[in-house]
């Protein structure tokens, strides 16, 4: 069952004119460790930001809440499993509200899809419940 939905469009220039600006305060205010790394190794850094960025704001949305309701940027990352597909990891009040609109018995499963194309970044995210698999005690 589909309990959020989230999309954003990010402009590249805006980002790369807030790092400019704001360099690593922007950096450290919005984005996770994890999410730095990866960017700043990026021949278009500016470019992988704004898919974070726009990751971070349809995640809120799908959350129903957007920034606010103490949920904040660093409480989602966009992080990366082993087959190289992005999905998010929530922390503090980003899964405190995740936990809150994923129904009993259900675990949540977030699905993500970056792209961009210059000047735009643009992310989806769906958060799915799933049931939950039977512990190992039943």
């Amino acid at each position: 069952m589909i309990i959020g939905i989230g999309s954003d469009l990010s402009d590249i220039r805006r980002i790369q004119a807030s790092l400019d600006r704001f360099g690593d305060r922007f950096r450290h205010r919005v984005f996770t460790e994890i999410e730095r790394t990866r960017s700043d190794r990026k021949a278009d850094a500016a470019a992988s930001y704004a898919k974070r960025f726009a990751a971070k704001e349809a995640c809120a949305k799908a959350l129903g809440t957007g920034m606010r309701r103490g949920v904040f940027w660093r409480d989602m990352g966009v992080v990366n499993m082993r087959s190289g597909q992005p999905t998010m990891a929530l922390t503090g009040g980003a899964l405190r509200r995740l936990e809150e609109i994923t129904p009993p018995g259900m675990t949540a499963h977030i699905h993500l899809s970056l792209t961009d194309d210059h000047p735009y970044a643009q992310a989806f995210v769906i958060i799915e419940a799933l049931p939950a698999a039977p512990s190992a005690a039943e």
